[in-house]
């Protein structure tokens, strides 16, 4: 039986150095929010989280979420590390998702992340699963967490570090993407040029 693997979307801030929600921006045609679901809809996750805070209503009303399950995240402003706990604890927590066996973190505003760097990582699916995709030899995003490891991540992950200091005293599969996707974030309006 193929493991169960959820997509989690980190799309909580505020996003004070572009000057709006980045999940609320429009790139390519699409809201960055919606461009994030859809790639990890493609790459066979379900369910697929969206982790929301500031604007969630607003997100909830504009963007089409598809089958998503929105989640909200009342402490969005601790920072990323809070979003990626309230994605992890939300699985854990609901017997609905008692079979998911890894998470696919993916933030909302990496939009050169695409479907296939997504199922590639999403194959080291498994239980005790740590794996990420690499760029150049450098770790960058999605990152896959395998359940046994949700309660380590969420004890670990605070500010905007998320799993990161977790991940770094671990060994991770590194899975090389640079083929596939492009790892720039999107931090300020002139970084849409970036893709």
């Amino acid at each position: 039986m193929p493991e169960r693997v959820a997509g989690v979307v980190l799309a909580a801030g505020e996003g004070r150095r572009f000057g709006m929600p980045k999940a609320l921006v429009r790139h390519h045609g699409s809201l960055l929010v919606e461009r994030a679901v859809s790639v990890l809809r493609a790459a066979g996750c379900e369910p697929v989280l969206v982790v929301l805070g500031a604007a969630a209503e607003r997100i909830t009303e504009t963007a089409e979420l598809a089958d998503s399950v929105p989640v909200t995240n009342p402490d969005w402003r601790g920072g990323m590390g809070s979003s990626l706990r309230t994605g992890l604890a939300t699985l854990r927590d609901s017997e609905h998702y008692s079979d998911v066996t890894s998470a696919l973190i993916l933030p909302v505003d990496m939009p050169g992340i695409t479907e296939f760097a997504a199922r590639r990582v999403s194959e080291y699916a498994a239980p005790d699963a740590l794996a990420a995709a690499s760029y150049r030899g450098e770790r960058g995003h999605p990152v896959l967490l395998g359940r046994l490891h949700w309660d380590g991540v969420r004890d670990a992950a605070r500010g905007d570090r998320g799993a990161r200091d977790y991940l770094r005293s671990r060994e991770v599969a590194l899975v090389a993407c640079e083929d596939v996707a492009e790892a720039f974030d999107i931090d300020r309006p002139e970084d849409l040029n970036g893709g």
